[in-house]
């Protein structure tokens, strides 16, 4: 399967990045999955960082400081892996699996910070709907891809998040509760806009894509038990 990065960031804040990896004091023999799990601690504490945005100075700092990490841990365990011929099934499993989770633990705690879990569960649906569909669309075309606006760039929108509220907590600044709702507010119409967009032009895509259709019926492994007590029947 092909990657594809359509993302206006990415040029600055990540391939520039991997030219470093040489320098860097990884062990050849340290598993890329290890990284995986750094980059997958680092966004939790980047969560709890958001949880406390609001009410203290530190919280916006260590927000920013484990999505940063997430970012720099996710750079390089591919990196990793292929440099040190360690790549695994299992390790883009994990890698897949653990991102929009990472996004998640920052989510809710956003919804937190602004005491509306409410909305924390409308912007934990749009993510999971969101990469769902490219899940899916990366399966039925061979070709994963990233758009415009993607991981990355949402990234990098939290940092700042992240160092403005501790900026506005450092200098008391009132109504930061009000803000941060008005900010939140506005990432969840962009998900909504981007998801409902993306949906569209998916189903575009995969209609005008070459590949066979999938027609084939269920396996199914397990016998009824409508179907075993007539065999037992005739038996």
């Amino acid at each position: 399967m092909s990657r594809v990065s359509h993302s206006l960031l990415d040029p600055y804040v990540t391939t520039p990045l991997k030219k470093y990896y040489p320098s860097l004091p990884i062990p050849k023999s340290f598993p890329p999955e290890g990284l995986i799990a750094a980059g997958h601690l680092m966004a939790l504490l980047g969560g709890v960082g958001f949880a406390y945005s609001t009410t203290t100075w530190w919280g916006g700092l260590l927000a920013a400081v484990g999505v940063w990490g997430n970012h720099f841990a996710d750079i390089f365990d591919g990196t990793h892996a292929r440099a040190t011929g360690q790549c695994r099934h299992g390790g883009e499993l994990l890698d897949h699996f653990t991102d929009p989770l990472s996004f998640t633990y920052w989510i809710v705690g956003m919804s937190v910070a602004i005491d509306r879990i409410e909305l924390g569960l409308i912007g934990v649906i749009l993510l999971y709907a969101t990469a769902l569909l490219t899940s899916i669309k990366a399966k039925i075309t061979g070709k994963f891809e990233l758009a415009t606006f993607g991981p990355t760039e949402f990234k990098m929108m939290l940092i700042a998040w992240g160092v403005s509220h501790a900026v506005l907590q450092y200098f008391s600044v009132e109504l930061l509760s009000t803000i941060a709702f008005g900010g939140y507010s506005v990432l969840l119409v962009l998900g909504f806009i981007q998801l409902l967009s993306g949906l569209i032009l998916g189903v575009r895509e995969v209609n005008s894509c070459s590949t066979q259709i999938d027609q084939e019926e269920w396996v199914v492994t397990r016998e009824s038990t409508e179907g075993m007590t007539e065999e037992s029947s005739r038996e």
